[in-house]
């Protein structure tokens, strides 16, 4: 198995709002780390052109990732305009391909925004598709289908606002500052969550869902996912293997 794991995401930020703890932890135990995202966030702004904004956030998820060293990737879609259609997922699944991971994480398939949504399926499909022979991308196929794991949507709350059960945690309450010095990297971000979501301060949002699932975990911080279990993708949780000593599962 190839020690490699791929965070996929719609926007800048959103691996390090969800799953960074996780990934720094992989890297801690000799994983190489790829954070990747459809989009450079061209429309999480109120005061930049799509070109600028575009330019920085690159800029700052290169920064967040080169925290624990590790490889940042774009899509290069647009912010609104994320499509489950032909050239998207040939795309998504070339990037899965070239990096080969044995485990991804991505966004979960019910969240507050389509384009998280869009992603979530995007991904589900690249890794389902990873050792498709026929389907010629420019990429050679790799077997087996990596693990995947959905992180949760934002806020924990599903679109009905229901709140979503993880089936497990990781404890991440040792990489709790470095999850905070990543998130912080996308400094573009306080202007414009404040002036279209309303929220002053991103990164004590960040603390406290991870707070909420370190209560529900009985640790001091976690981050909750859920395993894809559908026919054709692993059905062992290697997340228990790699890291033992920090997943809770929960309780049905």
């Amino acid at each position: 198995m190839q020690k490699t794991v791929l965070g996929i995401f719609a926007h800048p930020d959103d691996a390090e709002m969800l799953c960074a703890g996780t990934l720094s932890l992989l890297k801690g135990v000799g994983w190489s780390v790829h954070i990747a995202t459809l989009s450079p966030g061209d429309k999480g702004t109120a005061e930049y052109s799509k070109e600028e904004i575009s330019s920085i956030r690159r800029k700052e998820a290169r920064s967040a990732a080169s925290l624990i060293d590790a490889t940042y990737h774009c899509l290069e879609f647009e912010d609104a305009y994320i499509l489950y259609d032909r050239e998207s997922i040939n795309r998504t699944t070339a990037l899965v391909r070239k990096v080969k991971p044995a485990v991804v994480f991505t966004l979960p398939p019910s969240d507050y925004m389509v384009d998280h949504e869009m992603t979530s399926l995007l991904v589900r499909t690249a890794c389902f598709c990873t050792g498709v022979k026929n389907m010629d991308i420019g990429e050679p196929p790799f077997e087996p289908v990596p693990w995947l794991y959905y992180s949760d949507p934002v806020e924990g709350k599903d679109t009905f606002g229901n709140h979503v059960k993880p089936s497990f945690y990781v404890d991440i309450s040792s990489e709790m500052e470095i999850k905070t010095k990543m998130l912080e990297c996308h400094e573009s971000q306080r202007n414009w969550l404040r002036e279209h979501h309303k929220m002053d301060n991103y990164i004590i949002s960040m603390q406290k869902h991870s707070k909420e699932r370190g209560d529900e975990a009985g640790t001091a911080y976690a981050e909750g996912f859920i395993q894809h279990l559908g026919h054709g993708y692993p059905q062992d949780n290697i997340l228990r293997e790699i890291l033992p000593e920090y997943i809770m599962v929960n309780q049905p």
